[in-house]
């Protein structure tokens, strides 16, 4: 199995183009981002991902931004996510990577939306993963398993940072759930959250060190469902960001790291991480 990082647009202050650049001076093999909406806009992506050789991850938001409308009703987020993921097609995505339903709806809402629009991507003919996500359906670990087990062929985008917070712990203490929905996952969002907050001031601090290791913990236990799924790739973005998840002084709003610098150091470290354990699973076999 290989391991593909992306860099996310979500924060980049610069263009396309140079997104790009940086990525593939870090060894990364594509970008996730939406579909711009302006047809400019959308010719500087596609010619920034052509140009370089990238891949590309499509970020999809039903019904609203990141946190849903709250009186958006299910065909509205499922009429959205179509649109979205047809318009995307054309750009050749890798897959689509959605933040979709709303926490506050009742789990027959939720399992509906997800088995419908599980249904959609399949007609379309674009796979569509669905990310643990706060302020969505998938916003806390015993919900997402409740419709894995009613939509038991739905793709999972992992992003375990946000239950650390919405749960006040590391999200290994919840290891049954992990491994439930590593056995649906095809994706992972590679940020540390911690019991309050999101987001960690830096992965590599040593303060924050069982953090990581909870993260890292979980990340394998998704690597080994995949494996032994039989997938011949996992991919991965490392997913710091701005919008207060980046940690900044009081007064000052002045940044405590630089956003791509923690993004590269996470993908990095990721990297070395999932060799090691490739290798120590690939002697496992041996042994056996």
């Amino acid at each position: 199995m290989q391991l593909l990082r992306f860099k996310t647009l979500w924060g980049h202050p610069g263009t396309p183009e140079q997104a790009a650049a940086l990525a593939v001076a870090a060894g990364f093999d594509g970008l996730e981002a939406p579909l711009p909406q302006a047809g400019a806009a959308r010719d500087d992506l596609a010619g920034a991902l052509h140009g370089h050789g990238l891949r590309w991850i499509q970020e999809i938001c039903t019904a609203g931004s990141y946190v849903p409308r709250r009186d958006a009703s299910v065909a509205e987020h499922l009429e959205d996510f179509e649109t979205q993921l047809r318009e995307g097609r054309a750009l050749g995505a890798e897959f689509a990577n959605v933040m979709g339903g709303c926490d506050a709806w009742p789990l027959e809402d939720s399992v509906r939306f997800f088995a419908e629009a599980h249904e959609i991507a399949e007609r379309v003919g674009v796979t569509a993963s669905f990310e643990t996500h706060r302020g969505r359906s998938f916003f806390n670990p015993w919900t997402t398993v409740a419709v894995l087990d009613r939509v038991p062929t739905l793709p999972v985008t992992c992003d375990f940072s946000h239950w650390a917070v919405v749960c006040e712990r590391l999200p290994d203490s919840e290891w049954d759930c992990i491994e439930r929905v590593a056995e649906q996952a095809l994706h992972v969002h590679a940020r540390v959250g911690y019991d309050q907050g999101p987001q960690v001031p830096h992965p590599g601090a040593p303060e924050y060190a069982t953090a990581l290791a909870s993260h890292q913990r979980c990340w394998e236990a998704v690597w080994q469902a995949q494996r032994r799924r039989g997938l011949a790739q996992t991919t991965l973005t490392p997913e710091f960001g701005p919008d207060g998840y980046l940690h900044t002084l009081p007064f000052t709003h002045a940044p405590v790291a630089d956003l791509w610098d923690l993004n590269r150091w996470i993908g990095d470290c990721q990297q070395r991480h999932f060799h090691r354990w490739r290798a120590a699973a690939a002697g496992r076999d041996q042994v056996a």
